[in-house]
């Protein structure tokens, strides 16, 4: 069961290898090779899970809950498998897109750390120690989203330390109560006596500092505003890499935490959690409505889609939760996608701002078919990943009689589909401006559009084996409401 470490411990030894290269092209092949290593690696965890259902390790071999627990699970390894994914193909990104001053080396350093700390989070059992990786997430992507020096990025990566600070500070408070008042802070330990404490204040109190810290790194209503302020300043790639992963992280530690020891007071939990995605859903797509610049556009919608995984959480049912899953793992292939996406048309023409945009279907129709099926996925169409991922939450909505939720929904599915049009009109299917000066000299390489490919493709797939997919989620699902298995697999692993 050492294997469950390895999605830190080989981010953890590439940086120690990068530390010593300074050539750029050994960089760029130790990244993505790293990259696919990684890859292989959580393919392989998704497998064992499938056989065993949960993974455990006890670092060390100390006993839980007084040791380090590393927990894979449905939900896990899944995220596991997406977010390695998505790490893949944008270090092949990178190797056309960053221009790094101080080497490529620095870059990676930094983007691998940052991996060490989403995987960390993913598989941590316990408490503290996903405060540490939380902690190491923020500091590497702080450096990641000033990397060039330039004013505004600076500025939005201020606005986006500040802000997460809080969220740190919020999530340490809410610790030390749960702590002072359980002794403990293994997860499946804190499940095992939170069930048996119904009515404690103390720990309503401590659900809403972690409710409103993981709400600030969601980018949930009304927690969202450093997401637009900060995402578009920095290197294209670096905003397709927080994209894709560093939102689902805030997403994936909500749906643990009140579904495996913050299960007292479902009916006020599940409501709030409801009325958050609804507002998030709503101004997410309203705003991204009226922007010009795609990264905006692209940063706003974002926040409107964690709206419909929140939507699944409140619901609270088997199914919802699935979708909410499902939703999830398609966001973040979905969505990574079309910033990358953005990159591309950036180096073409220049520009992110749309009215300066346009002529790019006659001149690239293969970048224009990445796009429609990206941006399509993104608004539901089918047979695209995004329409049975809305599909079975409106289903779950439905089954529950929760009829305003699906409607919001349905309304901000439209925003979204409006948003994907303006871009398609505007960028692809009307005449290049005049006033428009574009340099010919650029010039964009097959290799260029690789990493969109595949993530196009893995678009594709979600769509085409959604009720294989399906299947995985369900499991997930069932295992996160039947909080009993967790803490049997994590308490009797040394017994």
């Amino acid at each position: 069961m050492t294997l469950i470490a390895l999605p830190i411990l080989l981010p953890f030894m590439l940086i120690i290898v990068l530390v010593f290269i300074r050539s750029t092209f050994y960089a760029k092949i130790i990244g993505v090779i790293g990259s696919a290593l990684l890859f292989l690696v959580s393919v392989y965890l998704l497998i064992l899970v499938s056989h065993n259902e949960m993974l455990v390790l006890q670092v060390g071999g100390w006993e839980a809950p007084y040791g380090i627990s590393l927990v894979v699970d449905y939900l896990s390894s899944l995220m596991l498998l997406a977010a390695s994914f998505i790490v893949f193909a944008v270090s092949i990104y990178a190797y056309r897109f960053v221009k790094a001053k101080r080497g490529f080396s620095m870059f990676f350093i930094f983007f691998f750390a940052l991996t060490m700390g989403v995987n960390g989070a993913f598989i941590s059992g316990d408490v503290f120690n996903l405060y540490v990786w939380f902690e190491v997430m923020m500091l590497s992507s702080f450096v990641l989203i000033t990397m060039g020096a330039k004013k505004e990025q600076l500025e939005g990566g201020i606005k986006y330390l500040t802000l997460n600070l809080i969220a740190s500070l919020l999530f340490l408070a809410g610790l030390g109560l749960l702590y002072g008042k359980t002794g403990t802070l293994n997860m499946a330990h804190l499940a095992q006596i939170l069930n048996n404490d119904q009515q404690s204040i103390l720990m309503n109190t401590s659900a809403m500092l972690f409710f409103i810290a993981f709400g600030i790194k969601t980018a949930i209503f009304p927690l969202f505003f450093w997401l637009p302020a900060s995402y578009h300043t920095a290197n294209i790639t670096v905003t397709s890499l927080f994209a894709g992963i560093l939102t689902k992280v805030g997403v994936y530690t909500l749906i643990r935490f009140f579904t495996l020891f913050f299960v007292q007071n479902g009916y006020f939990w599940h409501n709030l959690l409801l009325i958050s995605a609804g507002f998030t859903m709503v101004i997410g797509g309203m705003a991204a409505s009226i922007q010009y610049d795609t990264r905006r556009i692209l940063s706003y919608h974002i926040i409107s889609q964690i709206g419909y995984m929140i939507m699944g959480l409140g619901i609270y049912t088997p199914l919802a939760i699935a979708g909410a899953i499902f939703f999830t793992i398609h966001n973040m292939v979905a969505k990574t996608n079309t910033f990358l996406i953005m990159g591309i048309i950036k180096k073409i023409k220049g520009t992110f701002y749309l009215k300066d945009l346009g002529g790019l279907f006659k001149e690239k129709p293969f970048l224009a078919i990445l796009f429609v099926i990206s941006a399509f996925a993104l608004a539901g169409i089918p047979p695209l990943s995004g329409f049975f991922a809305k599909f079975i939450l409106i289903k779950a909505g439905i089954e529950d009689k929760h009829y305003l939720i699906i409607a919001v929904a349905v309304l901000t599915s439209m925003l979204t589909l409006y948003s994907m049009i303006k871009i398609w009109n505007q960028a692809f299917l009307r005449v290049q401006p005049s006033k428009t000066k574009v340099d010919e000299r650029v010039k964009v390489a097959v290799f260029d559009y690789l990493p969109s490919a595949l993530l196009a493709l893995g678009s594709l797939m979600l769509g085409i084996l959604a009720a294989q997919f399906f299947d995985l989620t369900l499991l997930a699902a069932k295992q996160l409401l039947d909080p009993g298995i967790y803490v049997e697999a994590v308490l009797n692993t040394m017994k």
